[in-house]
C-alpha cells in the first residue's frame, strides 16, 4: 500500500472513530451516561493513552541517535513542554468539564455551557491528533520506514479505538443539556475534527524540520500523559472504590501494548 494513502487511512481514521462515538446518542435513549459506565469508557482512553505516549512516542524518541545532547535531556524537556502547553491551555481557554460540574480558563459569560464543554473536549483532541501526525510525518521522513509506518498506523487504530467511547461520553452530557441528539452528534463530530486538523500539523513538522523527531514525539507523550493525569484518571476512579475503570484503564493499557508490539 502507498504511503501516503496508509498516512490518510491512519489520520482518517481517529476522525471516523470519533464520529462513531458521537453517533450512540441515536441509540442510547438516556440523556446521560451511567457514572459506571462512564468509568468504564474513560478508565480504557486513559490506558490506551498512557499507553500509546509511552511505547509508540516516548520510547522512540530515547532510542533517538542525537549528538548534541543527551537524549534523555531532551525526552524530558519536550514531556515538561508537551504538559505544561496543555496546562496554560486550560488555565486560559474557558471550558467546563461535565463529569465535575467545574468551570476551568478565563472567566466568561458570552459563552454557553454547551459551547465549554465542547471546548474541554476539543482541547483534549489535540494531542491525540498531534500524536499520530508527528509518528507518520517521522515514518515517512525514513527512508527505511516499513516497520515505523506500521508502527504509525498501530497507533492510529488505538487512539481510534479509544475514541468510540470517548465520542459517546462527550455526546451524551450534551444531548442532557441541549435535548437534541441531533445537536449533540454534530458536537460530538466537530470535536473530533481538530484531531485531523492537529494530524497534519504535526504530520509536517515531523517531516519538514530536520532533528525535531525525539522533541515532536516527547512533546506529544507528554500532551498525553497531560490529559490522563489531570482529567481521566480522576475520573475513573471518583465515586467509591468499584474498580471498574481501574481494570478497564489495565485492558485499555494492555490492548494498546500488544498492538505497538506487532510491528515486531
Amino acid at each position: 500500500m502507498n504511503e501516503i494513502l496508509y498516512s490518510v487511512i491512519g489520520i482518517a481514521l481517529i476522525f471516523v472513530c470519533t464520529s462513531l462515538g458521537a453517533g450512540f446518542v441515536f441509540f442510547i435513549r438516556k440523556k446521560e451516561i451511567s457514572p459506571r459506565l462512564s468509568k468504564i469508557f474513560t478508565g480504557f482512553a486513559a490506558g490506551v493513552m498512557l499507553s500509546a505516549s509511552f511505547f509508540s512516542l516516548i520510547k522512540p524518541a530515547l532510542e533517538s541517535e542525537i549528538i548534541y545532547m543527551p537524549t534523555w535531556a531532551i525526552v524530558m524537556i519536550s514531556i515538561l513542554l508537551g504538559a505544561g502547553f496543555l496546562w496554560i491551555i486550560d488555565k486560559i481557554v474557558p471550558h467546563f468539564h461535565s463529569s465535575e460540574n467545574k468551570e476551568e480558563g478565563l472567566p466568561t459569560k458570552r459563552m454557553s455551557k454547551t459551547s465549554k464543554m465542547f471546548i474541554a473536549v476539543t482541547i483534549h483532541n489535540v494531542p491525540e491528533g498531534l500524536s499520530v501526525g508527528i509518528a507518520f510525518g517521522v515514518a515517512l521522513s525514513q527512508s527505511n520506514n516499513a516497520v515505523l509506518l506500521m508502527g504509525a498506523l498501530l497507533l492510529s487504530i488505538g487512539i481510534g479505538l479509544q475514541n468510540i467511547p470517548e465520542g459517546a461520553v462527550v455526546s451524551l452530557p450534551i444531548k442532557g443539556e441541549t435535548g437534541s441528539s441531533k445537536k449533540a452528534f454534530l458536537f460530538g463530530v466537530f470535536s473530533g475534527i481538530v484531531e485531523p486538523i492537529a494530524a497534519v500539523i504535526g504530520l509536517f513538522l515531523a517531516m519538514k524540520i530536520q532533528g525535531i523527531m525525539p522533541w515532536a514525539l516527547a512533546f506529544a507523550g507528554g500532551c498525553m500523559i497531560y490529559v490522563v493525569a489531570e482529567e481521566m484518571i480522576p475520573e475513573m476512579t471518583s465515586e467509591g472504590h468499584d474498580h471498574y475503570g481501574v481494570w478497564s484503564f489495565i485492558l485499555g493499557f494492555v490492548i494498546m501494548l500488544v498492538l505497538d508490539c506487532i510491528q515486531f
